[in-house]
Formats: C-alpha cells, structure tokens, sequence
C-alpha cells in the first residue's frame, strides 16, 4: 500500500543506469504500459483503503482508543517494511522475481476479502470484529512487504534509469486523479441510508477489486533475468547492515532522515479522528476529507516531477518535509466550526506524501549498484519500518496529554528532518 525506498553501501557509490536509456519510440512499451496501469489501479484502492481517513474513522465507529487507532498506520507501513530484510536473503539469488509477486498477491487478496467479510458480519462484537481486522491487516501487510522488494527489483530491471521519474511520476499523477473519483464515492457511501457496518464494507469491497486487477497486471509484465548471485541467508544480511552503514554516508545520511520522518508520522492517524471527536464534524465529512487528499495529489505530482527532473530527489524529499510539517501545525490552529480551514491539513498531508514518494524511491534506486539491490532494499526498509510503529506512542501520548501534543511533537520532527535533508547526496 505504500510505495517502496532504500540505499547503497560502497564508500562512493556511482548513479549507474541499469540499462540504456529508452528512446521515445518505445516509451511506452508493454511492461512500462502494465507497470503504469497497475499504479493507477492501487491508486484507487489506496483511495477507498485509505488508513488515516477511512480505517482510522471505520476504527473509531467500533470505539476502539487512541493507541489501536495508532496500530492502522503502524501495521500498514511497518509491516510492509519489516520482512523485506528476510525478502532481500530469499530473492537475492533468484533470476526472476515475479514469481514472488505472484505468490504474494494471492495472500493479500485473501486478506482484503477476510476484511470484508469481518467488517460485515463481526460489527456487532466491536473488540471481536476489530481484533480479527486488525490479523487480517497484518497478514496483508506482511504479504505486501514481500511482494514489495519484488516489485522494485522488477521495475529497476524494466524502467530505464533516465524514465523512472516520468514512469513513477506519470504512476501518481493520473493515480491521484482516480483516487480522487475514489473519494467522490466514499463520500456518497457514507452520506448513503446504508447502515453502518455495510457502508465500511462496500467500500472495502471496492478497494479489494481494485488491488486484484493491480496486481494482476503487474504480473503479466515481462521480467528479463538477472545475473547468477550467491545464496544468502537473513543472518548474513544482518551481519551486513552495519558494515553498510560504516561503508556509505550517503546510506547513513538516508537512513537517518528516513528515521526521522518515520518518527513524525506519530500524529497522521489522529488528524481524522481528532476531527470526528474534538471537531464534531459528522462522519459524511470523512468523504470530503479524502476527496481533498486525492485532489490535490495530481496537482502536486506535476510539481513533484518537475522537481525531480530538475533538481533531483534530494531537493523533493527536503521540500515534502516543510509540507508534512505544515499539517500538524494547521492542525493546531484551526478550532470547532472551521472545517473549512482543517482541510488544509489534508491538502499538506497529500502534498508531502507524494513527494515522498517519488523522492524516496528515486533516490534509493539512484544509490543502491545493481548487484547489491535486494540487499540495501530490505536493510534499508526493515529499519525505517521499524521506525514506522511511531503512531502507536503517538496514540499512547494522545490517550494522557491529549491530540494537541502530539501535534507539536510531530511538527518539531519533520522539521528536524528537513534539516538533516542537507547531508543527503545530490543526485542532479
């Protein structure tokens, strides 16, 4: 659900294109048209699964507290990002990657159907429902964190270095647009004379058919072999993450805004729900609230794109963290009655996401040499992910000292990282 990032580990690693790059006439060729397709596609379904808006106000409905509102967005990018060092050891040897993906994306279509299905049936028995939801979105998250090197490995080997920005930025531009459709009927659904639960659970639904069409394109693209690497194993990656930390600044300087950002997500879940309990905004607004986040993420990709073609993905990742920062900050000035005005922090929120995106994984893919990818992905991921658990304290701190705190706190943080940008490596 969440787009990928990682590093490289030589004392002066090179910006060495993986293969020539793509003229024009084949820009378009049929595994950059399927890889395209199956961003717009999980655009969509990010739309209705979104896990600040749409889990978080489903968790909210069933009572659940501040700290098991803060394991949505935990579980969802933690769990993505904890087992690709386990990934990195089972991948690295293999000359094709799909069949991973492949295997994974069976796994997480059975875990959105079981969150249908407990969504619809399971609402009645509020600790019940939400304890089996919260299984199924572990299994789902750690499914997609295998497939997620995968799908990396695979677009680093079929997208030309010199169109990765174009390709993942094309991918987020029209996506955002469809999520915004996305949006439009998630406010309808939940402003409908559908019932809570089922309201919940059609939009689920939607999103599950979505993310199987995704995934089902993307296993269709053309995967060229890799070169015959030595088996690993997860020890011998773990005894490698320090040696790559000590070997590489620019890995160190990475990971260490990567960590910090992780860090200032502690509030992103508690802006819905602050809005539903402090607010007293009705629960229809959700809807508007990600129309906003999809609206302005086409906006902000043409942005984003320009930026990255221009000054390259340390300057993105700088500029999207004053953007996230300005979020907990509008949060906080913005009282009962001015809805209006809260929306802005969506507006931050979609912006900095976006620009996260395509900062983090074009400059991983910038640093990272090709022989070493799996291993610098997974290392990489699996600390941040770590990390990523951030909103669980910050749910802990919202239940004792209130949301107003862990608004400051996140705010310090981001702009923490946006300081630490300056030793990143320039890549343009």
């Amino acid at each position: 659900m969440v787009a990928p990032d990682m590093v490289a580990a030589h004392n002066a690693p090179v910006q060495e294109p993986l293969s020539p790059p793509a003229p024009a006439a084949v820009r378009w060729d049929d595994n950059y048209r399927l890889g395209i397709w199956n961003g717009w596609l999980v655009a969509v379904g990010d739309g209705f699964l979104s896990v600040t808006v749409v889990l978080a106000g489903f968790a909210a409905r069933l009572g659940a507290s501040n700290a098991v509102i803060g394991l949505l967005p935990a579980i969802a990018q933690g769990g993505w990002m904890l087992p690709q060092i386990l990934v990195a050891a089972r991948v690295r040897a293999l000359p094709y990657k799909l069949p991973v993906y492949r295997s994974a994306a069976l796994v997480r279509t059975s875990s959105y159907a079981a969150m249908v299905l407990v969504a619809a049936l399971l609402a009645g028995h509020p600790a019940l429902c939400l304890t089996l939801f919260l299984l199924a979105m572990v299994v789902n998250a750690l499914s997609s964190g295998v497939s997620g090197l995968p799908f990396l490995e695979v677009c680093s080997k079929v997208i030309p270095s010199s169109r990765r920005a174009a390709f993942f930025g094309t991918r987020n531009l029209v996506g955002g647009i469809l999520a915004f459709g996305a949006g439009l009927v998630v406010r309808t659904v939940l402003a409908s004379p559908l019932a809570f639960p089922y309201d919940y659970a059609l939009i689920f639904a939607l999103a599950t058919l979505f993310y199987v069409v995704a995934y089902a394109l993307f296993g269709k693209v053309k995967e060229p072999p890799d070169l015959p690497l030595p088996p690993t194993n997860i020890a011998e990656e773990l005894r490698q993450i320090p040696l790559t930390l000590r070997a590489d600044a620019h890995f160190r300087a990475f990971l260490l805004v990567r960590l910090t950002l992780a860090f200032a997500t502690l509030a992103d879940p508690f802006y819905a729900v602050y809005a539903l309990r402090e607010l007293h905004v009705p629960a229809s607004q959700l809807g508007i609230f990600l129309i906003v986040l999809a609206g302005a993420a086409p906006l902000s990709n043409v942005l984003w794109r320009r930026v990255a073609e221009r000054k390259g993905s340390r300057r993105i990742i700088r500029y999207s963290a004053a953007a996230a920062c300005l979020a907990p900050l509008l949060a906080l000035g913005t009282g009962r009655g001015h809805t209006e005005v809260y929306l802005l922090v969506f507006v931050a929120l979609s912006v900095a996401a976006q620009g996260f995106n395509l900062g983090h994984t074009n400059h991983l893919l910038n640093l990272a040499p090709q022989a070493q990818r799996s291993r610098y992905i997974g290392s990489l991921n699996t600390l941040v992910g770590l990390a990523l658990f951030a909103p669980v304290v910050g749910g802990v701190l919202a239940d004792h000292v209130g949301y107003r705190s862990v608004f400051w706190l996140s705010a310090l943080l981001f702009a923490l990282s946006w300081s630490m940008c300056g030793k990143l490596r320039r890549d343009a």
